[in-house]
């Protein structure tokens, strides 16, 4: 779709269409200082027809063109024709740029121009690719072309969330988190699918896994939650939780050679152990989304819930159709969440791989993005880092709205960027979109830590626990930090533990256990703690991490760097 010079450099289109200036990497056309935006579709709408000098290009192929690998209806490509004709000031009756054939296709009616570099604008001149060299061009023409759209996402973030009841998704966020709410609502518990045989069938297993629970938390009606084996409580709660309205247990196998697939799948009454449901689904690999569909529709009509026909169908709204795009995007997802700099570059590269057989594939955006937030969280990158992750993370929300993960993504790194209200609203919408969503629960409950109402954040990672009771050590070290502020040390040592039992690699973990040992008075292990993180990084100065630490409540991070400073750090 990228058009070239013709001195053959890698350049964005840039062309004359009419009295209109094209600028394709900045998403926009403008003429006599009149400036406008488009969304990245119609851009390439208008360029692919430009390439075709005049032609009658069919619907198929633009559909072919515009969304490669991917099925849409004619709807979509109706859509972006319409959105085009407006920003243009074209008329479908008298066109003076677009013009539709009857049963053919359209065609540019307008005179093209391609605009060499020496006759280009200042502005237009300067218009390069942002993504590294080592990067193919196709790569760098993303990164650049959605900059401007990322920009405008982001400046108008807390005036369109305040426009769109965002007191009223706190409340929601508030009565979900509470410890009666899922009294309240009946509970499916999905296990893991087991795989059966190679690795091929352990990669579709977990993927399955993950996108159940995705689509079955998209009913409002259901508390969602994810676990080896069902259970009415777990270990961090204090309290046994309330019984729910019922509780059922959603487990399965999955075997594949990567051609073929056999999946298994019964959902049981888990209090009575009384089977309900079983279905067995042996397809080709390349049904695998079709599979999902029915199989999401089919547990949703076992359950004592009301689920019209229009939900049922959108829970299992798939991001990607293309299988090996899905496995791409499947195996970045296990290596991005090793924390390890070498596996979060390969993560990267796999994302990458997944976008380029699907462009479309919003959810791989949002992976990409959560790369490049993890190297700065983790000091690999410097901030620049943040802006490419904001970068893709608003693309996968231009693309797919109406997708949780996005939102969710978003919110992860306007937290880093110390923009807790953006990132907040961000998470809320996440969970207006998705009720039972763990990790928002335990990113929100993080930033109510940052900003200082760490009692606030007790409740909402409680959530999360209770619907990820098998989660990493993450949750873990949210909770324990909240309890360390609001003075439960006891509490808070337990969590932190907990942490370091599944990454002994937490430098922040440790930070906080050590403080925390020291409020109990173990002195040895306080210090054993902070000999650990000097070992870790010679030299530690908890001052200097606390200056690039999200933390927006000075007293806090006053406090920690008082309780650590007779350890040395």
């Amino acid at each position: 779709m990228n058009v070239r010079d013709r001195s053959g450099d890698a350049f964005a289109a840039v062309l004359q269409v009419g009295p209109w200036l094209v600028v394709q990497a900045l998403n926009q056309i403008s003429r006599a200082g009149e400036v406008v935006r488009l969304e990245p579709k119609a851009v390439e709408l208008l360029v692919y027809l430009a390439q075709r000098g005049g032609e009658v290009v069919s619907r198929d192929e633009l559909l072919a063109a515009l969304w490669p690998g991917v099925v849409v209806g004619d709807n979509a490509l109706t859509q972006v024709v319409a959105k085009l004709r407006k920003a243009l000031g074209d008329s479908v009756r008298q066109p003076r740029y677009i013009e539709a054939i009857s049963k053919r296709g359209y065609r540019l009616i307008a005179p093209v121009e391609r605009l060499e570099r020496a006759g280009l604008p200042a502005a237009a001149q300067a218009v390069r690719v942002s993504e590294p060299p080592r990067d193919p061009p196709r790569r760098r023409h993303v990164a650049a072309a959605l900059a401007a759209v990322v920009a405008l996402i982001a400046a108008g973030a807390v005036w369109h969330f305040a426009r769109t009841g965002d007191d009223d998704l706190a409340s929601d966020v508030a009565q979900r988190a509470s410890s009666s709410a899922a009294d309240r609502l009946p509970m499916v518990i999905v296990q893991p699918i087991e795989a059966i045989g190679d690795d091929a069938g352990k990669l579709i297993a977990r993927g399955l896994t993950s996108d159940l629970i995705t689509d079955l938390s998209k009913s409002p009606g259901l508390w969602v939650v994810s676990g080896a084996e069902p259970r009415a409580a777990v270990a961090h709660e204090r309290e046994p939780a309330a019984r729910p309205a019922g509780r059922y247990a959603l487990a399965g196998t999955v075997q594949s050679d990567g051609k073929t697939l056999r999946l298994d799948v019964r959902l049981s009454d888990a209090d009575a152990g009384r089977p309900l449901w079983a279905h067995r689904y042996e397809r080709g690999l390349g049904d695998l989304f079709a599979v999902q569909d029915e199989l999401a529709r089919s547990i949703l009509e076992q359950l004592p819930v009301r689920v019209g026909l229009a939900q049922a169908a959108g829970s299992a709204q798939r991001y990607t159709r293309n299988v090996e795009a899905y496995q791409q995007f499947l195996r970045a997802q296990a290596e991005v969440q090793a924390r390890q700099r070498s596996r979060n570059e390969l993560a990267r590269q796999l994302y990458w791989n997944a976008i380029e057989l699907d462009p479309a594939f919003a959810r791989a955006y949002a992976g990409l993005a959560m790369t490049h937030a993890l190297a700065y969280q983790m000091g690999w990158e410097g901030e620049g880092a943040l802006d490419k992750a904001l970068q893709f993370a608003g693309t996968a929300q231009e693309m797919r709205p109406d997708m949780p993960e996005a939102h969710w993504a978003l919110g992860f790194v306007e937290t880093q960027r110390r923009r807790h209200a953006v990132a907040s609203a961000h998470l809320r919408r996440a969970l207006r979109l998705n009720p039972s969503y763990a990790d928002a629960y335990a990113l929100l409950g993080g930033i109510k830590t940052y900003g200082g109402q760490p009692a606030e954040s007790v409740a909402l990672l409680r959530t999360a626990l209770r619907l990820n009771p098998d989660a990493g050590s993450l949750y873990f070290l949210l909770l324990g930090r909240a309890l360390y502020f609001v003075g439960e040390y006891q509490q808070a040592r337990v969590n932190l533990e907990q942490t370091l039992a599944r990454n002994a690699g937490s430098l922040e973990a440790r930070l906080y256990l050590a403080a925390v040992l020291g409020e109990l008075g173990d002195r040895e292990g306080a210090v054993w703690q902070a000999d650990e993180i000097r070992a870790a990084q010679p030299g530690f100065s908890v001052r200097q991490w606390l200056a690039t630490y999200p933390m927006t409540d000075r007293r806090q991070g006053e406090r920690l760097a008082q309780a650590l400073q007779p350890l040395g750090l």
